[in-house]
């Protein structure tokens, strides 16, 4: 599992008919820590519903493949969750209400 930022939205009308009606995002990994960008983009079924620029945990592998939408669907790569806020040892690192505010 890791943290990543939907920066894009992938539109496919043509695809495997398990993938119809799935929404498919592109996701930045990012670091825990700092929120900076690591790696390359992936793309990833939205299971949660997630929004442009919203942090996510995104979970890949055969694991991608265990939420309800993605059932014996050809994934590697799913969001599941939709992060509020990230603390570590105490430290706030991200809380979403304060990354809207300074994106607005």
């Amino acid at each position: 599992m890791y943290a990543g930022r939907v920066i894009g939205t992938v539109v496919s009308t043509k695809k495997d008919e398990k993938l119809k009606g799935l929404k498919m995002q592109i996701v930045q990994p990012v670091s825990l820590l700092t929120l900076e960008d690591e790696g390359k983009p992936v793309v990833a079924i939205d299971a949660v519903g997630a929004g442009l620029s919203e942090i996510v945990l995104v979970v890949g592998g055969s694991s991608a493949r265990q939420t309800i939408l993605t059932n014996n669907t050809p994934v590697d790569a799913t969001i599941m969750a939709i992060v509020d806020f990230i603390d570590i040892e105490g430290k706030k690192i991200f809380a979403k209400g304060r990354q809207e505010e300074a994106d607005g």
